[in-house]
């Protein structure tokens, strides 16, 4: 099921509607968004875990959601 603002809001918080608009455009599903939060917040923790990195839609996720906490 296609994302909507209200899921990436749930997940992320308060963001910016370009964001959430290349969030939705990925395709991906509110439990992919909430895996590329966690690594983008806690990657070394998912790591220790024995987690793989991530890949797919979650990797492109982390992109998005990584260039936008440099930008800020």
């Amino acid at each position: 099921m296609t994302m909507t603002s209200h899921d990436v809001i749930a997940v992320l918080g308060p963001v910016d509607r370009a964001l959430i608009a290349e969030i939705i455009a990925t395709g991906a599903e509110a439990e992919e968004l909430a895996e590329a939060w966690a690594w983008v917040n806690s990657d070394e923790a998912l790591i220790g875990e024995g987690r793989r990195l991530p890949n797919g839609k979650v990797a492109e996720l982390v992109d998005l959601l990584s260039e936008e906490e440099e930008e800020q």
